[in-house]
């Protein structure tokens, strides 16, 4: 089969859908199908073409994350897609590339996929400050509808977004597929311990030095501020614990939050590690003992499993899309303010090496079902059904 996929966010740039859209790609041509992904380039320039994937320039949206908008048509994009010759379209993007996915479906007369990744809702205040923020939304939600009435086949990545997306009051049939991950990458037996130790040493942990992670973009969403402060709770009351947070990542928040822990008085704590490789990710989560985060915006929660397949203990806010994986004491833990962060976090702390063992047997157990594997196999399913709707 020969995919064409359209995307707005693309390794190196770090995100779930970046992850979403990596993984799938990947999967699809290490089962025998061709793929061509559009995607923007990190620079400004030609179009070019690098292992099948074909970078677009588009102009830097720096207040968003440094999100690249490419022109919503492009006849020499279109020439090397024709060429390719699709069997069917599948887009990740609301933003000008899922405009030219629509064109291009309506053109060559293709069936077209989409994933819903996100809850567009919850970013309208980059655009409002707040003003006018309740009428922003109801625009955004009469949009999705539109998007997803145009479309032979829609998919959500779990069902938070799906609950969230029919909200918008659009009764059409949604495909729940969980994001898969190819959990091969966080084994154990990949790390580099001389390049750890290295670490540890410039970032001054030792041996009994207990390592808490957040990862990910730096942004209000995120709630990496609730994080912090939740990290001062915990050293608050734990004083006889060398602790050290690590934030792995970049994003328009991460001066707030630097300054944050200056207020606080413990930014000697505090290591901003800033963005690093796809490829660089499994490395952090085999330094933390904790893996946490206070975002309630996830529709998924990749992160944790990440975390998990890499054997880290994670403690989550408290959040509807995650009951399903981290179950309290058997799979990880929840917080729901400070206090509650400092008590789990000490508890998580205190176990026994055959307690930890046996939570970490109890993760790669229940995040078998986010394997990539069955990942491929439901979207193949989607893609074939759509397929056949344009016969």
């Amino acid at each position: 089969m020969n995919v064409l996929m359209f995307s707005d966010t693309y390794p190196p740039f770090i995100n779930g859908v970046s992850t979403s859209v990596y993984n799938l790609f990947h999967t699809l041509r290490d089962h025998g199908n061709k793929v061509l992904l559009v995607t923007p380039g990190q620079e400004r320039g030609e179009i070019t073409l690098e292992d099948d994937v074909l970078y677009v320039p588009g102009f830097e949206l720096k207040r968003l994350y440094g999100y690249r908008v490419p022109k919503p048509f492009d006849t020499e994009v279109m020439s090397y897609i024709k060429k390719f010759k699709p069997d069917v379209i599948h887009y990740h993007t609301d933003s000008t590339l899922g405009v030219f996915a629509r064109i291009v479906a309506r053109r060559l007369k293709l069936p077209i996929v989409y994933t819903y990744h996100t809850s567009y809702e919850d970013y309208t205040y980059y655009v409002t400050h707040g003003f006018l923020d309740r009428a922003a939304k109801m625009i955004v939600r009469g949009y999705s509808r539109v998007i997803a009435n145009g479309t032979t086949e829609f998919i959500t990545p779990s069902e938070k977004t799906k609950d969230s997306f029919r909200v918008t009051g659009n009764d059409l049939y949604i495909n729940v597929i969980p994001t898969g991950i190819d959990f091969s990458l966080f084994d154990e037996s990949l790390v580099d311990y001389a390049r750890e130790d290295e670490f540890k040493k410039a970032h001054h942990i030792g041996p009994n030095t207990k390592v808490f992670l957040l990862l990910g973009r730096i942004a209000k969403e995120k709630s990496m501020d609730v994080s912090i402060c939740c990290f001062k709770r915990f050293l608050d009351d734990h004083k006889g614990v060398d602790a050290r947070l690590l934030v792995v990542g970049g994003g328009p928040a991460r001066n707030e939050l630097e300054l944050l822990s200056h207020e606080l008085d413990i930014e000697q704590y505090i290591d901003f590690i800033g963005p690093v490789p796809a490829s660089d990710v499994p490395f952090y989560y085999h330094l933390a003992d904790i893996y946490t985060s206070a975002s309630i915006s996830e529709t998924q929660g990749l992160t944790f499993m990440e975390a998990m397949a890499s054997g880290d203990l994670v403690l989550a806010r408290i959040a509807d899309n995650l009951t399903g994986t981290i179950v309290e004491g058997k799979t990880g833990y929840f917080f729901s303010d400070e206090k509650s962060f400092s008590q789990k976090a000490g508890h998580i702390l205190s176990l026994s090496f055959e307690e930890k063992e046996k939570i970490k047997e109890n993760e790669l157990k229940i995040i078998d079902k986010y394997s990539i594997e069955t990942f491929y196999n439901n979207v193949i399913e989607v893609y074939n059904r759509a397929i056949r709707k344009t016969w």
